[in-house]
């Protein structure tokens, strides 16, 4: 049967899906748009499936908070290719799944990808873009998070974003929030205190540290006691409120909430490529 170019171009509208594709769908499809639909959505899964075992390092990093910042996400919208991690409807369609998981309070991956957007689940969605795209796309690294003010920061070029909770509205006064949400993206901390780290990363500094220790020559009734000290050192360096604060290294990140209301991180997710 004829397909015309009125024809094609509303599938197009429709589907997002590329002239020729949608002129395809239509003739394999003799013109039934619903079938035509369903056609470029198997052909987007057949690419998912030859997709699977590519590696999907570029994307479009992004954090987001609702309205009154009483929550927030961050995620990646994975790919393969920096060009598609460019791309504005590909951006959008990362921004349009912020805006559904927080108007939604989505708390996890699995939700989200099981939820319905505009009608279609979210991971469908994910298959049409493939489809259409011809690049493995995924959602990873999703995080949601939810307190009396939520910051996010989205470093420039997307590839960085982070997001903090914090136990009083007042994070939200000033560069407050924004400052401890910098220095999260800047000195990437493994949790917000000492008591947060988890007894793995414990295990395994003190062990380095031991190593250290011995390598030096010192005694092995002191190797405990020196690599408790660098275990301090570590945590220093590397938990959010004992780290120098990046705007005045006079002072942690601890004193600085401190003298701006006795402040509290109650959580933070720091989301980057690579």
């Amino acid at each position: 049967m004829s397909i015309t170019a009125a024809e094609v171009n509303k599938l197009r509208q429709i589907t997002g899906a590329g002239m020729m594709d949608c002129k395809k769908a239509l003739v394999e499809s003799n013109g039934d748009f619903e079938k035509a639909i369903d056609f470029l959505r198997k052909k987007g899964q057949k690419v998912a499936a030859n997709r699977s075992d590519r590696e999907a390092k570029e994307g479009f990093v992004f954090a987001k908070t609702n309205g009154n910042g009483s929550n927030g996400v961050v995620f990646v919208l994975s790919c393969e290719t920096d060009f598609v991690a460019k791309n504005e409807e590909f951006q959008g369609f990362a921004k349009s799944v912020a805006d559904f998981a927080l108007e939604n309070k989505i708390a996890t991956e699995d939700e989200l990808l099981a939820s319905e957007l505009n009608g279609t689940k979210i991971s469908d969605k994910l298959v049409d873009m493939i489809g259409k795209i011809g690049e493995k796309i995924e959602i990873s690294r999703y995080s949601f998070l939810a307190d009396a003010k939520v910051i996010a920061y989205n470093h420039p070029g997307n590839r960085l974003a982070t997001l903090l909770a914090f136990n009083k509205a007042e994070a939200g006064n000033g560069d407050v929030g924004k400052d401890v949400a910098m220095q999260v993206a800047a000195m990437n901390p493994v949790a917000i205190d000492k008591d947060f780290v988890s007894a793995e990363i414990l295990e395994r500094e003190l062990e380095i540290a031991r190593d250290q220790v011995r390598q030096e020559g010192k005694p092995e009734d002191m190797v405990e006691k020196i690599a408790q000290g660098k275990l301090n050192k570590f945590f220093k360096e590397n938990t959010l409120l004992n780290q120098d604060f990046i705007k005045d290294s006079k002072k942690t990140v601890a004193q600085y909430l401190k003298e701006n209301g006795d402040i509290k991180v109650s959580a933070f997710s720091r989301v980057a490529l690579g």
